[in-house]
């Protein structure tokens, strides 16, 4: 597993989480299998997600305005690695709505962002700690993620409530140009939420909250356009839960609630074929799917129960621990991995409503 991209090898391993309900992101040392945690920055008003420019030891986080009729924005915080402590640096106010997961591109020049409640998604240029005006705009409904292909030329825009993954080129100047067809199809009523990109850039993955399928879409790397060619279940079938919908309660229901996506490392197999991570919020369990060399996918065989709903995962840049979160704790666990299966070695303290974390 590769590290995140541009991050100095020489400094220490951080952890970024967000708490939704304290409106901050806590920021923990990883050292000799243990968290520290070094810092709080508060003021980040139900902060949800964030992406990290490693090289400029910038963030972008996502947050809603703190008082009524205050916007929603994405905040740019300056990191310090020696403390942890994260100081605000611009602001672009979003006056449609506040954004559910952020990326970056082009080495950090480059910023795509979507929006669930605004249904709306964006690029737009970064430059001297400051985010650009967007400079293209497109619309779908609930839109929950978004990333770029690996080499900049194409971006991915997942919309749960039209079941779709939207494809453009994204031109020198961040401008979004829809490729033919504009849109792929995800099954009917699955509700595709997260997304990752293969380290080759010959897939898409994506994760469906309704179903809790992971489906693999071929990618033609010269045109960018997607092709659906398989799918895996990725929740625990022992915990009986049914296929769910927009609109429907899973804690009263009991139906299924997926929620994030994250690579692993490779399978100890030695042949080629990669893990990759789901969380389950509504059984509360981490699972692997395993990717073959080829492709083809294969269901969790282990599942473990972690932090009450865990909406925000992310595993470590050589794939030996996994940090998760949990919407309903106060807490978030550290995991040692050994294949498809993980050891707790630590819980804390983070605060209220965790859900998005980042290794650094």
């Amino acid at each position: 597993m590769s590290a995140p991209a541009n991050a100095p090898s020489s400094s220490p391993l951080l952890v970024l989480v967000a708490n939704a309900g304290d409106g901050s992101i806590s920021t923990f040392r990883l050292s000799d299998g243990a968290l520290e945690r070094l810092a709080v920055a508060e003021g980040l008003t139900g902060c949800s997600a964030f992406a990290v420019d490693a090289e400029r030891d910038l963030v972008h986080a996502a947050v809603k305005g703190a008082g009524e009729g205050e916007n929603a924005g994405l905040l740019t915080l300056s990191l310090d690695r020696a403390t942890g402590v994260l100081t605000p640096r611009s602001r672009l106010d979003l006056p449609d709505g506040n954004l559910n997961y952020v990326a970056l591109t082009r080495g950090g020049t480059g910023l795509l962002a979507a929006s669930y409640g605004g249904g709306y998604g964006f690029t737009a240029r970064v430059a001297d700690g400051e985010v650009s005006e967007p400079v293209s705009r497109i619309a779908f409904a609930n839109l929950h993620s978004v990333l770029a292909s690996g080499d900049g030329a194409h971006a991915y825009f997942v919309s749960l409530g039209d079941d779709l993954i939207a494809q453009y080129a994204i031109g020198d100047d961040m401008a979004l140009h829809a490729l033919s067809p504009e849109t792929v199809a995800a099954p009917t009523d699955s509700g595709p939420r997260h997304l990752v990109l293969s380290d080759d850039g010959s897939a898409v993955l994506v994760l469906t909250e309704f179903t809790a399928q992971v489906l693999r879409y071929a990618r033609d790397s010269a045109t960018g356009r997607l092709e659906l060619t398989g799918s895996a279940p990725a929740a625990d079938p022992s915990a009986g839960l049914g296929p769910s919908r927009l609109g429907l309660d899973p804690k009263e229901n009991h139906v299924i609630w997926a929620a994030d996506l994250r690579w692993g490392a490779p399978a100890p197999s030695g042949d080629g074929a990669r893990h990759l991570w789901a969380s389950e919020r509504a059984a509360s369990t981490l699972g692997a799917v395993t990717v073959a060399a080829d492709g083809a996918l294969t269901s969790p065989e282990h599942f473990t129960t972690t932090e009450p709903q865990p909406r925000g995962f992310d595993l470590s840049p050589d794939g030996a621990h996994l940090v998760a979160a949990g919407e309903r704790s106060t807490t978030v666990s550290l995991y040692a991995v050994d294949g498809d299966r993980l050891e707790l070695l630590q819980q804390a303290e983070t605060g209220a409503g965790a859900n998005w974390v980042r290794f650094v």
